[in-house]
């Protein structure tokens, strides 16, 4: 890894001042009876057994279909055979939503939720080799990604022809294919940090109009460049993922002013701020949609300190992941100055370097990322030794993600924005959706130190390092 450590383009830093058994019944039948009985039960039986043994593929064969089972984050047997005319069963084993879909054709499954199961009909599958991949966006890249071959194989019109580097759950891997697994890794890190297009969190500076901070933001699809090569239709608020910085005082009178310039209709609302029920930003519930070509203000009064978040709410499914999430602070968070948190000292007099947002996304267009970028293009955060710094995590995502920090530990003094009565050390904070937490950082020790979300399928793939993770570099 080789670190630029000269001034990057990078994000704006906040300013610095933050069912029961049945009961047995007694006695027995009469012979007469029990032998009738005994007739009717092996008459069931006999037809149970030719449904059950009746069953089959769909072929016509009398074999049962092929099952997949999805897990995070794999499908198993990555490899699997099925009969032209066949099915196959899949079964969701995992713990959030799955599905399976044929690369370059319309067969796919439902999204199963965890336990589910279905019958995926690949009749209409010509016989040769496709790829199978589960296409909730980053769960192919974390590895759920496979081959189907219909009949006896052969090439036909699938997209492509097995696993990323092997098939490891059936155990097909050579050495050669670990060696370029281990090639892919080293190449991947070498390229940190890469440059890419466009830079997210800029801090938006408002225009005073009557004594009230006006803001003005822009919603429109945008291109954007994840990772270096991978530009997505990304969806925007002027133009950047995340949306720019707004940074407030308590007592500012606000309005920010949202343009829709998106094929559908939109709605803006601001997570962890406090406003009137008429400015929470949930069409059709507390206004209009903003429909396309249509804008809307939001006022409020910024009451107390914040660490907040701004987003769309109207199909948020889609809007929010694909980048349409932004940032919002309000005033600065009371730091545990010259207190002692579990045995590690913060002086009286600490003074905060840098002051970071570090917005968490795994899904839409954008997939794993940090501020909007995925490795190798994320942001180092450089420093001297000694630094303090104060981060905040905003989970903008559809999952939880165990930050980890190597080395340093975080000092977590706030959680949505309000201090903590009792700050604590952790070397890993879980941030579920919707959540953030404010770590303090005292980089006391040189080294290029990496920091990433532990479910390690969301960093590292066949293909070398990727997705939610940056590092420190303490010089």
């Amino acid at each position: 890894m080789s670190i630029d450590t000269r001034p990057a383009p990078t994000p704006d830093t906040l300013p610095s001042p933050t069912e029961p058994p049945r009961p047995q019944v007694g006695g027995s039948l009469p012979a007469g009876t029990a032998a009738v009985v005994l007739a009717v039960l092996a008459l069931v039986i006999a037809a149970v057994g030719l449904f059950v043994g009746g069953r089959d593929d769909g072929s016509g064969s009398g074999q049962s279909a092929p099952t997949v089972s999805l897990t995070e984050f794999a499908l198993t047997p990555a490899t699997v055979t099925v009969p032209e005319g066949g099915s196959l069963e899949v079964t969701n084993d995992g713990t959030m939503p799955h599905n399976v879909t044929v690369q370059g054709t319309s067969v796919k499954t439902e999204d199963l939720d965890a336990g589910e199961s279905t019958t995926l009909d690949v009749s209409a599958l010509e016989a040769g080799t496709y790829e199978i991949v589960c296409s909730i966006p980053g769960h192919a890249d974390g590895g759920m990604k496979g081959t189907l071959t219909i009949g006896s194989g052969g090439s036909a019109g699938g997209s492509g022809s097995g696993s990323e580097g092997g098939d490891h759950t059936s155990g097909h891997m050579t050495d050669a294919d670990y060696q370029q697994m281990d090639k892919a890794m080293e190449a991947t890190i070498a390229q940190y940090p890469a440059k890419t297009e466009g830079v997210g969190n800029r801090l938006l500076q408002p225009k005073v109009v009557g004594g009230v901070k006006q803001f003005e933001l822009t919603a429109a699809v945008t291109k954007w460049e994840v990772e270096p090569g991978k530009t997505v239709d990304a969806w925007t608020y002027n133009g950047m993922v995340p949306g720019p910085m707004i940074r407030l005082n308590v007592g500012d009178k606000v309005r920010i002013v949202l343009h829709n310039q998106l094929p559908m209709g939109t709605d803006l609302h601001l997570h962890g701020i406090n406003v009137a029920n008429t400015m929470d930003g949930v069409a059709p519930v507390t206004q209009k949609l903003v429909a396309p070509g249509k804008s809307f203000s939001y006022e409020f009064t910024a009451d107390e300190v914040a660490v907040a978040m701004f987003h769309a709410h109207h199909h948020a499914q889609l809007q929010v992941p694909n980048g349409m999430l932004g940032t919002i602070f309000v005033g600065h968070e009371p730091l545990p100055a010259g207190k002692a948190i579990s045995g590690h000292a913060i002086p009286r007099d600490v003074r905060v370097a840098q002051e970071l947002p570090l917005v968490l996304n795994d899904s839409g267009v954008i997939g794993y990322s940090l501020n909007g970028k995925s490795f190798p293009a994320t942001t180092p955060i450089v420093a001297k030794t000694g630094d303090w710094i104060l981060v905040h995590y905003f989970n903008e995502g559809g999952q939880i993600h165990p930050m980890h920090l190597h080395q340093f530990d975080q000092i977590v003094v706030a959680k949505d924005g309000y201090p903590l009565d009792h700050p604590y050390m952790a070397d890993t904070l879980n941030v579920a959706p919707g959540e953030r937490y404010s770590v303090l950082v005292h980089l006391d020790r040189p080294g290029t130190w990496v920091w990433h979300c532990h479910i390690l399928n969301h960093v590292e793939r066949d293909t070398g390092m990727y997705g939610m993770v940056t590092a420190v570099v303490v010089k």
